[in-house]
């Protein structure tokens, strides 16, 4: 199968002769299946237990997450205690403060569903407002703040997906199976800026996904050379400032997955070691946020009230989208789009919940 041109955000993409492996329902009860799956596995290999989660939190209270610094929650106030909330955007520091009130121990974590609203976002064949993912955070302690510790969690996350992969193709043999290698690459963002200069950051992830398969690229957040970062990230919740030697920063990173039915990199995962005291004073400094250390959840972060931890988020419908081999994600979440991305869609033989 030929695939249209490479995605580009907020492009549509209609790969040419494309048609569902599976119907509607089959398709409903295979998410599930993978959903069941994955969050087992997941569970099992990082030493996690699921717990909820809210949907929403005060405005007050610095829980939310800010992504990029750009994104607009959606606010509304709640009259009987005369506050305002904002639906999350991702459960990044709640989980952290919920692994210290809900007493987890060292090596110990949790999961849970984190379900997001998103208004900012372009709509596409991988992005939709609402967001759908497994918020997990485990306590670490000082000695596995380091960059092998992270690759050691990545590769068991890498793990899971691949045993998951097996048993959809188990199960579903008329689903085209991802092309997913045996071994994850990594890479750190300084080291392809050094090797591919003349290229924009998501040109550089594209061209290393595209050979690899599968790639992790460490250290987000903060300026490389040519003064930009490889992408945004939000001052109190990642460290992506911490040197790890005399050339590379950053203790987190994103997992990207080629996708070959969109001719595309598809980013499944963001995670990492999360800032302790001192970076989260040198992050808030370097994005001009001081202020915010004086939010409850800052002051309880520095006064060392919060454990150290290592978190992420992986994308559930992005998960079905790659092993179901679909090429919108409104194949495996209801969700609003236009009406002319419903009829191109159509037209182009992907059905959208």
């Amino acid at each position: 199968m030929e695939t249209a041109q490479t995605y580009v955000s907020g492009r549509l993409c209609l790969p040419e002769g494309y048609t569902p492996a599976l119907s509607l329902r089959e398709t409903e009860q295979a998410i599930k299946f993978i959903k069941d799956t994955f969050q087992n596995g997941l569970a099992a290999a990082l030493n996690l237990a699921r717990v909820s989660a809210p949907l929403c939190v005060t405005a007050a209270s610095g829980l939310n997450d800010h992504l990029n610094g750009v994104e607009t929650p959606v606010r509304f106030s709640i009259r009987s205690i005369g506050e305002d909330a904002e639906i999350v955007q991702s459960l990044a520091k709640w989980k952290r403060a919920a692994l210290a009130d809900y007493g987890f121990g060292h090596g110990e974590g949790l999961y849970t569903d984190m379900n997001a609203i998103r208004p900012d976002e372009t709509l596409d064949n991988l992005h939709s407002v609402y967001v759908d993912q497994w918020d997990w955070e485990r306590v670490i302690d000082a000695s596995e703040r380091t960059v092998p510790f992270l690759e050691g969690i990545v590769r068991d996350i890498y793990g899971v997906l691949l045993r998951t992969n097996q048993l959809v193709c188990e199960r579903y043999p008329s689903v085209p199976a991802p092309e997913l290698p045996d071994e994850l690459a990594f890479v750190r963002s300084e080291d392809l800026e050094a090797d591919d200069p003349d290229h924009t950051p998501q040109e550089r992830v594209d061209h290393i996904c595209r050979d690899s398969g599968a790639v992790f690229v460490i250290g987000i957040g903060a300026p490389l050379r040519d003064g930009n970062p490889q992408d945004g990230r939000a001052a109190d919740y990642d460290d992506w400032s911490t040197p790890t030697d005399e050339t590379h920063r950053g203790l987190n990173g994103d997992l990207f997955i080629w996708n070959p039915l969109l001719g595309c990199t598809f980013e499944l995962s963001s995670m990492g070691i999360r800032v302790d005291p001192s970076a989260l004073l040198r992050q808030l400094e370097a994005h001009g946020e001081l202020a915010n250390r004086d939010l409850p959840y800052h002051r309880r972060l520095l006064a060392g009230d919060l454990p150290l931890t290592i978190g992420g988020g992986i994308g559930q419908s992005r998960l079905c989208m790659l092993l179901l081999h679909t090429a919108h994600i409104g194949q495996v979440q209801s969700g609003i789009w236009s009406d002319a991305m419903r009829s191109a869609c159509f037209a182009a033989g992907i059905p959208l919940l």
